[in-house]
């Protein structure tokens, strides 16, 4: 997977007391020591082993804005920086699936009502950064214990359609008995639209009957989240 420099130039010395020192600095202070370039820097030392990747770690970070921001860009956008190969996509796509998988692990463990901040991280790990709107439903047991999460539409930046006797058929088929809606606004403001609110009003209104309770609706973006419930909106 390692990537040859483009100028089949290999680094000067200096460039791996620079990485052996970075290392060092994350293994003793970790990675709140770091600023978001560095973190990448850490990241792409496996795809290009022998080039300097600070110059490309900032522009990343000027393009996209963070290191979260970096790691879930959409891989067409990430190839239009100068010097980002297959390598280095694959590498930081690799990074956001851990991220992903560990932040679903914690809520998997522990029932969601008790581990609700572990429920609002997997939402924005897997959504937030997200530039089209996307609809994720998770699916609780009688414990409320997760019993699987779908994306259930992708839209386009701003829309995404619920339809929601979908969702409450997908809920019946996974023998739920709740479920916890959320989706991104690639704007970043994750505050409520009035389709928001409508449409989890009409999910509620077809799922009570069924013995399907809606815990919330969260709306994620990068500045934040929103929760329906927490609003009391629902």
């Amino acid at each position: 997977m390692a990537e040859e420099p483009e100028d089949g130039v290999a680094e000067a010395p200096h460039f791996h007391g620079h990485r052996d020192r970075l290392r060092e600095r994350f293994r003793e202070a970790g990675a709140q020591a770091l600023a978001d370039y560095e973190l990448l820097e850490l990241v792409l030392f496996r795809a290009v082993p022998r080039r300097d990747v600070k110059p490309l770690a900032k522009a990343l970070v000027d393009r996209f804005g963070s290191f979260a921001e970096a790691v879930a860009a959409p891989p067409a956008l990430l190839a239009e920086i100068p010097g980002v190969k297959q390598a280095i996509i694959t590498e930081l796509k690799l990074v956001e699936a851990a991220a992903q998988r560990l932040a679903k692990g914690q809520v998997k463990r522990r029932p969601a009502l008790s581990s609700w901040s572990a429920v609002l991280d997997y939402c924005r790990t897997s959504m937030a950064f997200q530039d089209r709107e996307q609809v994720r439903v998770l699916f609780l047991d009688k414990r409320n214990q997760l019993i699987t999460d779908e994306v259930l539409n992708t839209g386009t930046v701003d829309h995404a359609p619920v339809y929601p006797r979908e969702v409450v058929k997908r809920a019946l088929e996974l023998s739920a008995t709740a479920i916890i809606l959320a989706h991104n606004h690639p704007s970043g403001d994750p505050t409520p639209s009035r389709a928001d609110i409508d449409m989890t009003r009409k999910i509620i209104d077809v799922a009570k009957p069924l013995g399907i309770e809606v815990h919330d609706h969260i709306i994620v973006g990068k500045e934040g989240h929103a929760s329906l419930k927490g609003l009391k909106l629902i």
